[in-house]
Order: C-alpha cells, then sequence, then structure tokens
C-alpha cells in the first residue's frame, strides 16, 4: 500500500507542478494564486499546501530528488566523484527536453528561469539547496578522503556551484546545454576529489 501511495503522490506532485508552470508561464508567477493551481491540477487546494506549502516550493521541487531514500541516493552519488555524478543526473534530466529547446521553455528545464525571474523562488532554491547539502555531505565525509568540516564545505561549493552554473545558462539565454555550465563551472572543484598524485 505504501508503494501505491508514493506512486500517487510522485504523480500528482508531477501534475500539479506541471499545471502549475502552464499557469505561471500563461498570467505570471504573482498574479496565480494556489486555488487555480488545484483547480487545473484537479486536487484540492489542501493537497498543494500539503505536498508543497507554497506557490515558491511548487517551483523549487525536484519530484525525483526529494522523495528519494538515503539508500536510493547512495546509489547515484559516487563519493569519489560526485561532479561525475551530479552531471550524469543533469545530462539525464536534459535529455528529454532535447529536441524541445529549453530556451522555448519546454522540457524539465522550463521551471529554471523562476529561480533567477522570482526572488521569492531564489530564496526558495537557496533553502532546497542548503539541505540537499546536508543530505549529501555525509556521503562525501563517509568515503573517508575529507574530514566532517571539509565535506560540508566541499558539498556546499558543489550545491551552490550547481546553482550558479545555472544562473549563467539563464543569463546567457540557453543557448547551451545546462550541463556545459555545470562542466566548466565545476572544473575549479575537481581537484578537491581527484586523487593526489603519486611522489
Amino acid at each position: 500500500m505504501t508503494g501505491l501511495r508514493e506512486r500517487w503522490r510522485l504523480k500528482a506532485m508531477r501534475a500539479i507542478q506541471e499545471r502549475a508552470l502552464d499557469l505561471f508561464d500563461e498570467k505570471g508567477f504573482g498574479a496565480v494564486t494556489i486555488e487555480e493551481i488545484a483547480a487545473a491540477a484537479e486536487v484540492s487546494p489542501s493537497s498543494v499546501y500539503r505536498i508543497f506549502g507554497t506557490k515558491e516550493g511548487i517551483v523549487v521541487a525536484d519530484v525525483e530528488f526529494d522523495s528519494m531514500s538515503p539508500e536510493a541516493l547512495e546509489g547515484i552519488m559516487d563519493p569519489a566523484d560526485p561532479i561525475g555524478s551530479l552531471l550524469e543526473a543533469v545530462r539525464a534530466y536534459e535529455a528529454p527536453s532535447e529536441g524541445e529547446g529549453a530556451k522555448a521553455g519546454k522540457g524539465p528545464w522550463r521551471r529554471v528561469r523562476y529561480f533567477f525571474a522570482e526572488p521569492s523562488v531564489r530564496m526558495a532554491v537557496c533553502a532546497t539547496l542548503d539541505r540537499a547539502s546536508g543530505r549529501i555531505a555525509p556521503l562525501i565525509a563517509a568515503a573517508g578522503r575529507l574530514s566532517d568540516p571539509q565535506a560540508r564545505v566541499a558539498t556546499n561549493a558543489l550545491t551552490f556551484g550547481y546553482f550558479a552554473a545555472l544562473e549563467q545558462w539563464y543569463l546567457d539565454g540557453g543557448e547551451r546545454p545546462i550541463a556545459d555550465y555545470v562542466e566548466e563551472g565545476m572544473r575549479p572543484l575537481r581537484g578537491i576529489w581527484d586523487p593526489p598524485e603519486p611522489a
């Protein structure tokens, strides 16, 4: 029963997020109410509030990552190469929108522009990144190459560096794939996880 309930919840989250983005694209973020989103998604307003909390929460929610168990997270995050893991996830996430054109606002990246166009959404993204960093830092520390404080700093550099790469993509008008920006932007951080050269 829990599996069925969780599948329903994920399906509902995706539907609410898509309908909300349709409305935001049509009317503007500030002009849309939770009640309108609920009606468009054919759920109750209380369901929207319970699942997402706020309009900002709808935009910033990463349905798959947010619902991932610690064990599943370990399965996709290589603590020896978290940048490689991040790039792999970005490429997989970006793949469905190829051919549709991220700039045209299609596919999973359509919500990214709201991260930077709406100040309240930007604040919500930063809080989400902080929570993501808190989930990833113990995995990095457990690998044994970095102390707990080093793992926390490195993980914050990783998560907020990812955000900076997204912002540069947005500022450049979305001309190139986001993965290109992430790969280029993360290059200075690679030395943190590269094995030391033999003496």
